[in-house]
């Protein structure tokens, strides 16, 4: 017996990145990687949504295959030139999932879509809600070591030197950016929410991320999930379970 060989990875203009490309028509999972992350960090919840569901994780400047484009001066920048690249590729019922930076990077791009296209839900998870953002981000010349271990890398990553390198040079890019973000309470979307904790984050209690109840006017529910700060890596499913349910869940 011949077994059907796995489709090879797709890219999408500068944006978007296909780990497991799925016929048009495939439920689309967008992705939002956190501070310092690559669409590597989507491998796992790529190949456990499959074939069921299509993930199209974003592809941030600076790094990977876009280690040579420079990132966006400002977080606004980042949104609406996000925005532009995804919308050309957005399916119908869509769902955002972004961790950490990206959660709230997630959120703002739904929020600068037209209301027509936007995701009929966003899943932000190990997140402050965004009145807490930039929030104490720590210093950009903090120490290898320790920008690492804030923002949930320090175990993620292998043990070498360059690729560590590569990451820090990436978290500190991102949080630059992240500094610059200003939240916009008004006009607040009615997009359903379903936030995320992580059960073995001891920076981001469910306490806290329950606030991103006030990012919206629509259904909002939250629950916490198996995980550290970051539920999503190269070597994990991360939140499919939880993915896969709300995508099946009733539209609002």
């Amino acid at each position: 017996m011949t077994l059907a060989a796995s489709p090879r990875p797709a890219i999408a203009g500068d944006w978007c990145y296909r780990p497991h490309p799925l016929p048009a028509g495939t439920p689309q999972v967008v992705c939002f990687p956190h501070a310092g992350g690559d669409v590597t960090a989507f491998a796992g919840l790529a190949a456990a949504l499959a074939p069921e569901r299509e993930v199209w994780a974003i592809r941030l400047p600076g790094r990977g295959g876009r280690f040579g484009d420079p990132m966006p001066g400002s977080f606004t920048a980042l949104v609406s030139a996000v925005v532009a690249g995804l919308s050309p590729h957005l399916r119908p019922g869509s769902l955002f999932y972004g961790q950490s930076f990206g959660a709230l990077l997630a959120y703002e791009v739904a929020r600068g879509l037209p209301a027509g296209r936007r995701p009929r839900i966003v899943v932000p998870a190990c997140a402050p809600p965004p009145p807490a953002w930039p929030g104490p981000t720590p210093p950009t010349s903090e120490g290898a070591s320790d920008l690492l271990e804030r923002c949930g890398l320090a175990t993620a990553l292998p043990d070498d030197a360059a690729i560590r390198e590569l990451a820090v040079s990436a978290i500190r890019t991102d949080l630059t950016v992240c500094r610059s973000y200003r939240h916009r309470p008004d006009p607040v979307p009615d997009f359903p929410i379903h936030a995320v904790a992580g059960a073995a984050d001891r920076a981001l209690p469910p306490a806290v991320v329950a606030g991103w109840v006030a990012a919206t006017t629509g259904r909002f529910t939250t629950s916490t999930e198996d995980g550290g700060h970051l539920l999503a890596t190269p070597l994990s499913d991360g939140p499919a379970t939880l993915l896969r349910a709300l995508h099946l869940s009733p539209s609002p």
